[in-house]
């Protein structure tokens, strides 16, 4: 059977408390239900389901991104989101798709995992926004 959809993705962290806060914030994800692992973490849901998990007490690659470029996900609410970025002083790369009216929001959570955000086209950019910036 072959694969339909992207059920999760794991990241590693030094600290936990910290990532969980950095999600919970820029992307709304919530904490909830884990599994009684014997290894810390936290898993993060959105949309009722958990779709990170958070994994600390493993030594995190030289390179933060080792093979995994990065992780996408569909969100909405893209000027409250660069507010919130620009907030915790967050860089970040906001462009349109080439050839599509999308927008993609790309910046790093605080252990180097490159996150990337896909807006509908319909948003309205951010205050002071110019296509090429």
């Amino acid at each position: 059977m072959p694969a339909i959809a992207m059920d999760h993705f794991t990241i590693l962290t030094e600290d936990i408390a910290a990532t969980v806060a950095f999600y919970s914030d820029i992307l709304g994800l919530e904490s909830g239900r884990r599994p009684p692992f014997d290894f810390p973490g936290a898993w993060l849901y959105g949309g009722g389901r958990p779709i990170l998990h958070v994994v600390g007490g493993r030594p995190l690659p030289e390179d933060p991104q080792g093979v995994l470029d990065h992780m996408a996900f569909s969100a909405t609410g893209l000027r409250d989101t660069v507010g919130r970025l620009d907030k915790r002083k967050v860089a970040y790369d906001l462009q349109h798709l080439p050839g599509s009216s999308l927008w993609q929001l790309f910046f790093f959570d605080p252990s180097g995992a490159r996150v990337e955000l896909d807006f509908r086209g319909e948003e309205k950019a951010p205050e002071g926004w110019r296509d090429g910036d």
